[in-house]
């Protein structure tokens, strides 16, 4: 039977050429495909490389050699060998830092001068714990404001201090009242505790008046920082703690600006901050 064909149009069934686009379409896929796997090594590392510089990765390279020392290294055989070790990044380090939190590889070693909060980080625990003594007790509460605890270069500093209108000690004696007393006695086994020595020092304010011309600031100032002592060692510091004991006299007032004033007159104990003869990590 004959197709018949319409006027001014194709003779071809409109299903065919719709098979025919189809049959298109997919050449075109399959040219695509193929086309996707043949790739291009050097232009990938053209693009590699660009993304490695836009998000900041480096790419770090570890070669490892023999170095062959007066020889030859085109020789059949190695005459001299010799193991050339590497620097090692210091991120990278293997070696035990007993002052870092972190260890092995994650360690950072790099080296940072210690500012003055980080020196006395070993009394820490001890300040507060004496600052919580003090507060237990209530026969002192109205001379806590005399009692200061400064964090030194040199360690922890514990300062009685003689306020004005909260003496520590009588005018001119040695002993000082029950309070300070007291004070002074809840230290000792805080401080035992703790591996570190003790120095303790007397001073006065300049301006006193003593009855006796062969008694003033320097046997005043001395009097009582041995006074003190014997109060810690009554309750429970050992001898072996104590490093020395000074009278300063007026000599290094608190205030220098007004030597005169009553806060200059106190009782310096300085718990010292000293670093071990071998590291702590040492074993024989």
């Amino acid at each position: 039977m004959a197709i018949k064909q319409k006027s001014g149009g194709s003779s071809l069934p409109e299903w065919l050429v719709t098979f025919a686009d189809l049959m298109s379409i997919l050449v075109c896929f399959f040219v695509l495909i193929v086309s996707f796997s043949i790739q291009d090594k050097e232009k990938l590392q053209v693009v590699a490389g660009s993304l490695r510089d836009a998000f900041g990765v480096i790419q770090v390279q570890q070669r490892a050699g023999m170095i062959e020392r007066a020889g030859n290294p085109l020789r059949d055989y190695v005459k001299i060998l010799s193991e050339d070790q590497e620097p090692q990044q210091t991120e990278f380090a293997s070696v035990d830092q007993d002052q870092r939190t972190k260890q092995g590889p994650e360690a950072n070693t790099h080296e940072y001068e210690r500012s003055d909060v980080e020196l006395p980080q070993p009394f820490a625990l001890a300040a507060t714990t004496l600052k919580q003594a003090w507060q237990e007790l209530p026969d002192i509460t109205y001379i806590a404001d005399n009692l200061l605890i400064e964090p030194t270069e040199e360690g922890l500093n514990i300062q009685i201090v003689d306020q004005e209108g909260r003496a520590m000690f009588p005018e001119g004696s040695k002993y000082p009242f029950e309070a300070t007393r007291q004070a002074i006695a809840v230290m000792a086994p805080i401080i035992n505790r703790l591996p570190s020595r003790v120095r303790i020092s007397g001073h006065t304010a300049a301006g006193g008046s003593y009855e006796n011309p062969r008694y003033g600031p320097w046997e005043l100032s001395a009097d009582r920082a041995n006074v003190t002592r014997r109060i810690l060692e009554e309750f429970g510091l050992g001898p072996d703690h104590i490093h020395s004991v000074v009278g300063y006299g007026d000599a290094e007032p608190l205030f220098p600006n007004d030597p005169y004033l009553a806060s200059n007159q106190r009782i310096s104990i300085l718990l010292m901050y000293e670093e071990p003869p071998v590291p702590v990590t040492l074993q024989p």
